[in-house]
């Protein structure tokens, strides 16, 4: 069996599950399942992932895994996408949990509310958009100093959270102020090979 990607393409936590599999030249089958549509609310949907999210993969071996970086994490196993080193190990980990509670709950947010439901640049919460900025200003200071985040080399800390960097302009963040960032989501979409 091969590993199946139930993902939905305009989810950057569904891209990076995908990019990671291409970089590792992983065998596999992409499933479109649209949250907008309601494919995550189908019964057989449910039954891979109660919780109705994608992404949501099939592993060669028939069993179910939810959660982006979870996914990505199972992959990458034993790859050069997670550095050998504890220490560097935790820190692609540290910016792995950051990327779901400081960064995708503002900058993904805001790109939803703004591109997929078409409310205006006006509606969007302030602090929402605080967040959001503090989140890419975080970045920008780690990547002005290492050209990836977590040293010299792409790491799945840089998959994470290029998915939703790499579009904040359709949430409404202006990426004009941080030279570093734009630098870096070039850097990674070359290695990625999505531009």
């Amino acid at each position: 069996m091969t590993l199946r990607i139930f993902g939905d393409s305009i989810s950057g936590n569904c891209l990076k599950v995908k990019w990671t599999a291409q970089r590792l030249r992983l065998t596999h089958e992409w499933i479109e399942t649209s949250v907008l549509r309601g494919d995550t609310r189908t019964p057989e949907f449910l039954a891979l992932n109660p919780a109705g999210q994608v992404p949501t993969v099939v592993l060669s071996d028939g069993r179910p895994l939810a959660q982006s970086n979870a996914i990505i994490l199972h992959l990458a196993e034993g790859s050069l996408l997670i550095p050998h080193d504890a220490y560097d190990r935790a820190k692609m980990l540290e910016w792995l949990f950051w990327e779901q509670y400081s960064h995708e709950p503002y900058v993904a947010v805001a790109r939803f509310q703004l591109t997929y439901l078409g409310r205006p640049r006006e509606s969007l919460d302030a602090r929402l958009v605080e967040k959001g900025y503090a989140a890419l200003a975080r970045l920008e200071t780690q990547l002005q100093a290492t050209p990836f985040l977590i040293g010299q080399r792409l790491t799945l800390a840089d998959i994470a959270l290029v998915a939703y960097t790499r579009v904040a302009h359709e949430g409404g963040f202006d990426l004009t102020s941080y030279p570093a960032v734009r630098a870096w989501v070039v850097r990674v979409e070359y290695a990625l090979n999505i531009r």
